[in-house]
């Protein structure tokens, strides 16, 4: 089986959150229980990729080093590569070029939560040819990337932020591409904003007939987390699930230990350096779980 490496872009500057990120960027903002970036990390972790890299300001980068530092704590390995200033989503693969060498890669933003079952994500990494990109059913396509395509799932456009849809799906932040995708983002142009646009760089699969849709399903809940009222919906969102089930969304070491990243013995020496909190005592009650 090849191999799927993970890139999360927590660049940007964030201006729609500031003053708040005036400090930091909005992935090291706390989503109920956690920073943000736990959340696409751990989605990533979930579809079976343990090499990740980080993407972010030369300002927040050192902070997501001080959480994570190369990853081996949680049986992973974690790089980390600044942007110099955002320069739009599809930079992410040009700057990891180097670290995605001659494999597949999942991109993912850091500011979008996912939550529910993860196979659909385990299986479309693992069947991915060329590029694949997902599809969400929105109220307000207007405000999004949106795909349309036929009855067999064919893509037949992608438009960004289109005055007049040609459909009610959404591509999420979440997207799937060979070893060819750094060389194809490098021969983008910039659009009308300066940036360099993930809908050009899946354009350019669909005109090869490379681009495969995935659309997800009603059990999955896609949140983005773009603003402030946004964030607090999110935030309201994952503390209502883990209050009623008593577990916990995003908790990466949990995530490491039941995908087998992580050694038991592994887990309980991290977990017991961990301060007094609710969220060791969480993790402690999952070492006894899990034989």
């Amino acid at each position: 089986m090849k191999k799927t490496k993970g890139i999360v872009l927590a660049g940007g500057e964030g201006t729609r959150l500031f003053p708040t990120t005036k400090i930091y960027s909005k992935q090291l903002i706390t989503i109920y229980d956690k920073p943000l970036i736990y959340y696409p990390l751990s989605t990533l972790i979930l579809s079976g990729i343990n090499e990740i890299l980080i993407i972010s300001t030369k300002t927040s980068l050192p902070l997501f080093k001080k959480i994570f530092k190369d990853g081996r704590d949680f049986g992973l390995v974690i790089k980390y590569a600044y942007q110099e200033r955002p320069r739009g989503i599809a930079d992410s693969l040009i700057i990891g070029e180097d670290f995605i060498g001659k494999d597949d890669v999942m991109l993912i933003l850091g500011d979008n939560i996912y939550y529910g079952d993860m196979d659909f994500l385990r299986r479309a990494k693992n069947e991915n040819e060329n590029a694949t990109i997902f599809g969400y059913y929105v109220s307000d396509p207007q405000r999004y990337g949106v795909v349309e395509f036929d009855e067999k799932r064919k893509v037949i456009s992608i438009e960004e932020k289109p005055k007049n849809p040609k459909s009610n799906y959404a591509v999420c932040g979440i997207y799937i591409y060979d070893k060819y995708c750094s060389y194809y983002a490098k021969k983008l142009k910039p659009s009308k904003r300066g940036e360099l646009e993930i809908t050009d760089l899946n354009r350019i699969y669909l005109e090869k007939n490379q681009l495969k849709l995935e659309i997800m399903g009603r059990g999955i809940a896609w949140l983005d987390t773009g603003t402030p009222r946004s964030m607090l919906e999110a935030s309201s969102f994952i503390g209502t699930i883990e209050q009623r089930q008593n577990l916990k969304i995003g908790c990466i070491e949990e995530v490491c230990l039941r995908m087998g990243f992580l050694k038991k013995r592994n887990f309980l020496k991290l977990v017991k350096n961990y301060p007094e909190s609710d969220y060791k005592n969480y993790l402690l009650k999952i070492y006894e779980e899990v034989r």
